[in-house]
């Protein structure tokens, strides 16, 4: 219930929240499982809760939301640059809506020797509320959209710490709602966010004709 809960009040601001730490040591066995076990845990709440963005016809024959499998690859350390003076702008839907954000950061990872950046935005509506002061938005395209995963971009979400590096989990990529139902308006990833390679990790796509 708690994942349909976050995902219905982001809905209309970036459709989930979830967070993104360094840990202080890392075991696969034990990252693994406890992702399996989210990914059911979602599964089952979208299937069964009231709030759920699959619709009622689609429910009948839903077993399951699609993934790549985990890839401990695709866990990044990146750096985190923040900038003194954050832009605001109106980031455009897949609708009319324009919900206001700031360009907020950025971080740079590397990827097989490669580096790699993505901006950093938080949106100044959800700021506002209690408990979600810190959530930052990485809305992002790559090499995989409209094939693998859902043309429209994936979501990642993360939880300002004042550290200077910080865990980009790109197992954790997830589908906005309008991946599952075209009556949401979901943020459209800038193209500044265009990453030049296949994250073949986290989230994939819902409808084959995606």
């Amino acid at each position: 219930m708690r994942f349909i809960f976050i995902l219905n009040f982001l809905t209309f601001i970036y459709c989930a929240v979830a967070t993104a730490q360094i840990p202080a040591e890392f075991n696969r066995s034990e990252y693994v499982k406890a992702l399996k076990k989210e990914r059911a845990d979602k599964d089952k709440e979208m299937l069964t809760d009231e709030k759920s963005p699959i619709e009622d016809g689609e429910k009948a024959t839903f077993s399951h939301l699609n993934y790549f499998k985990p890839r401990t690859a695709f866990r990044k350390i990146a750096t985190f640059e923040r900038y003194d003076q954050a832009m605001h702008f109106y980031m455009k839907t897949t609708t009319d809506r324009l919900p206001e954000y700031t360009l907020y950061g950025k971080v740079t990872f590397r990827h097989k020797g490669k580096p790699f950046i993505l901006n950093v935005y938080q949106n100044i509506e959800l700021m506002k509320k209690p408990g979600f002061e810190k959530y930052l938005f990485i809305p992002f395209n790559d090499k995989t959209n409209g094939r693998e995963t859902y043309g429209g971009g994936r979501f990642l979400d993360i939880t300002e710490t004042g550290e200077e590096k910080l865990l980009i989990d790109f197992n954790k990529a997830y589908n906005p709602y309008c991946a599952y139902n075209h009556k949401y308006s979901c943020p459209i990833p800038p193209e500044s966010n265009n990453l030049e390679l296949k994250v073949k990790a986290g989230e994939k796509k819902w409808h084959k004709q995606q």
